[in-house]
């Protein structure tokens, strides 16, 4: 039994975004022992319980304060419609919901399904869709598992669902019409959590991994002439750290750089003549 003053963190039981969430715990220092055969694990670090849930459900648990944060898809957190802080995004499980039909179909926009019926887990945002969009009369039915067939079975004209590769519509011969809205991770919490101070420090860790995640460490050897050049070129976070080397003429430069910047940069840092130029992956920062 966990404790009544335990903060909870709940996490997917299964499914995409369990592995990516369960690395990003572990690189936050949140050493629980989750293997799918036990339904919680404490972390002897924080005290923090790792909880699994589904993700349908995590929305609403975080909701009503019986987990205090929770990981799932924004999908979902929008689906439900509860209130809940959203912490962080946490860019991973970028997906979108679409509405799609049949490549043979003649609907060209939401608005043409107007007294059909639509096939989706997530009802609520699809009527949300076609109201915005002035379809009336669409009769959305709530289904799970595999809603493409559905399509192909003539059981409904259309349906909503989340869309990754795009690879299921192909295989089922149906295209997007619409996207009804993004999706990605989310990192959610409870209004008044179990210990507050914890989910700070909890959420200053997540943000080490994140900007982690975000940063390459450059390192360069640069010409002493050519540095104002240099740092302009890479100001850094706050500022570049700069070390002497032997030869006068030279100096030592380490820097944060953007990930998607990285190849950009070090060709503009070769083309002013800086040399042994490196990058190192970063496992957490706090910046």
């Amino acid at each position: 039994m966990l404790g009544t003053e335990t903060l909870r963190i709940a996490i997917p039981s299964k499914g995409r975004l369990q592995a990516p969430a369960i690395d990003l715990l572990r690189r936050a220092g949140i050493r629980a022992s989750v293997d799918g055969r036990r339904l919680f694990s404490v972390c002897p670090d924080t005290g923090a319980a790792v909880i699994l849930s589904n993700t349908l459900d995590i929305p609403v648990l975080v909701s009503q304060g019986i987990v205090d944060l929770g990981i799932s898809g924004s999908d979902q957190v929008a689906e439900k419609g509860v209130s809940v802080i959203e912490h962080r995004r946490l860019g991973f499980g970028r997906c979108r919901l679409s509405l799609a039909v049949h490549k043979d179909a003649p609907y060209q926009s939401a608005k043409d399904l107007a007294g059909k019926t639509v096939g989706s887990k997530f009802v609520n945002l699809a009527t949300a869709h076609f109201q915005r969009k002035g379809a009336t009369n669409v009769r959305i039915v709530e289904m799970q598992g595999a809603v493409e067939v559905m399509v192909l079975l003539g059981l409904v004209e259309a349906i909503v669902e989340i869309v990754d590769t795009g690879s299921s519509l192909v295989e089922n011969d149906l295209v997007e019409l619409e996207r009804v809205i993004e999706a990605e991770a989310v990192l959610i919490g409870s209004a008044q959590p179990r210990d507050s101070a914890l989910v700070e420090r909890l959420l200053r860790r997540f943000d080490g991994v994140l900007h982690a995640a975000r940063y390459s460490l450059l390192e360069y050897n640069c010409p002493i002439e050519r540095l104002d050049e240099a740092t302009r070129i890479t100001p850094g976070f706050s500022s570049p750290t700069l070390q002497k080397l032997s030869d006068p003429k030279w100096c030592a430069v380490k820097v944060l750089v953007p990930k998607v910047d990285v190849h950009r940069v070090m060709d503009q840092l070769e083309s002013i003549g800086c040399r042994a130029i490196l990058e190192s992956e970063l496992l957490h920062t706090r910046l």
